[in-house]
C-alpha cells in the first residue's frame, strides 16, 4: 500500500473516532437533561393533584364559602362579625 492511502485510512479512523465520541457525550448530556426533566414533570404532576383536590373541595358551596369567611372577613348581610384581637403583651 502507499503512503497516502494509509495516511487517508488513519485519518478516516481518527475522524470516526472523534465524531463517536462527540456522539456519545451528546448522549451523556441529554440523558442528564432527561432524568431533570423526569424529576421537574413529577414535581409538576404532584402539584397538579395538589391543585385538582383543592378545586374538588371548593366545588362544595358551603366550603368556598367557609374559605371567604375566614381569609377576607366575608359575612352575608343578616350575619354579624365580630373580631377578637388577642391582647398586646405590655413589657413595662
Amino acid at each position: 500500500m502507499s503512503l497516502w492511502k494509509i495516511l487517508a485510512a488513519v485519518l478516516i479512523i481518527l475522524l470516526a473516532g472523534a465524531g463517536i465520541l462527540n456522539l456519545w457525550r451528546e448522549k451523556r448530556e441529554l440523558g442528564k437533561g432527561g432524568e431533570e426533566l423526569k424529576a421537574e414533570l413529577s414535581g409538576l404532576l404532584e402539584e397538579n393533584k395538589k391543585l385538582k383536590e383543592e378545586a374538588r373541595y371548593f366545588e362544595d358551596e358551603e366550603n368556598l364559602l367557609k374559605e371567604a369567611k375566614s381569609q377576607f372577613n366575608y359575612r352575608a348581610p343578616d350575619e354579624k362579625l365580630i373580631i377578637i384581637v388577642p391582647k398586646s403583651t405590655s413589657t413595662e
